[in-house]
């Protein structure tokens, strides 16, 4: 029996098998190679999703903070979630609601076997609170575009400012997973003894230290400044390359286990409002697989909370004084 192949278009192969001629498109071929591909962790890179952006299975959604930025430019095809106005509960102080993200979900034309790619700007930081949020939600194969609106940009990807229109489904959430939340609750019981899980504050050293409130620019929204007792210290950016996609397994491996987060014991991430801490949830969880919660109280919870142990090495005492 012989084999032979010859080029047939484009898109299709022709194979001669003996006297049986089979035709094998490329097309399919290659489709069922990335859709594979999009299975094989949480990340997807750049030039990943610039080659599946035109397949229905895939839906991108941008998740930013900065007012406008979507309108003026996104990711062709991008559906746009804000941070503020729809991951986040528009009258209580909390993640949005089971019914209103059913609601997105169906609006933006997600099935339960969607992939979805999540990116959005600074640092993907808001990006990675809404992995945190689909996590929560049970919302399968969820994706982060690593290195976010910066790499793609940097790249000279096309954007364009069309929003998007796709026909609606109808989405719901199965089981709703709180244990990946943690509360004011959780994170007293380990700076008072009485849990065995690791804290690691994910903020600046002047921050984590007490010698500021919060980043330069923005407001202090705390009464208190320092950090949680027993917390450890792994600034975010420390998870990143220079471009703004994660570092390696083993690298994120050896910097956690550093300061004993080695996937031992329970984790619980925090920053000011919950957002950058989200960022190392996904690398501990999604990319080391550590068991991890998100407490998105967070500084301006804990550090405004009566009656709690707070740590302060620069002896900051009461608003800045």
């Amino acid at each position: 029996m012989t084999t032979t192949v010859s080029a047939f278009g484009p898109r299709a192969l022709a194979i001669k098998v003996g006297s049986t001629v089979l035709l094998a498109t490329l097309a399919g071929t290659a489709l069922a190679n990335t859709a594979a591909s999009s299975s094989a962790g949480p990340l997807v890179t750049a030039e990943w999703l610039a080659q599946n952006l035109s397949r229905p299975d895939v839906r991108v959604i941008e998740v930013s903070v900065n007012p406008g930025l979507y309108e003026r430019a996104h990711i062709p095809g991008a559906v746009n979630f804000s941070w503020h106005n729809d991951l986040n509960d528009k009258l209580r102080r909390d993640i949005v609601g089971k019914q209103d993200f059913e609601k997105l979900l169906s609006k933006a034309g997600v099935k339960d076997d969607t992939t979805v790619v999540l990116y959005g700007d600074t640092n993907n930081w808001f990006a990675a609170w809404g992995a945190w949020v689909f996590d929560i939600y049970g919302v399968k194969n969820v994706k982060l575009l690593d290195g976010g609106r910066k790499k793609w940009e940097a790249e000279n990807r096309p954007l364009n400012n069309r929003a998007p229109e796709y026909a609606a489904t109808t989405y719901r959430v199965g089981k709703v997973n709180l244990d990946l939340r943690a509360r004011l609750s959780d994170a007293l019981a380990v700076a008072e003894g009485k849990s065995q899980a690791k804290l690691i504050d994910i903020r600046s050293g002047d921050e984590y230290q007490g010698k500021v409130f919060a980043p330069a620019g923005v407001p202090e929204l705390a009464i208190r400044a320092g950090h949680i007792p027993g917390a450890v210290n792994v600034p975010w950016g420390q998870a990143v390359q220079e471009d703004g996609t994660f570092k390696t397994k083993e690298e994120l491996r050896k910097l956690y286990a550093g300061v004993g987060i080695d996937g031992s014991k329970p984790v619980i991430t925090y920053c000011r409002i919950g957002e950058r801490s989200s960022h190392t949830w996904f690398a501990l969880s999604k990319i080391l697989g550590y068991d991890v919660k998100n407490y998105d109280g967070s500084w301006t919870e804990y550090g405004n909370a009566v009656g709690v142990p707070i740590n302060n090495p620069a002896g900051t005492v009461w608003a800045a004084k």
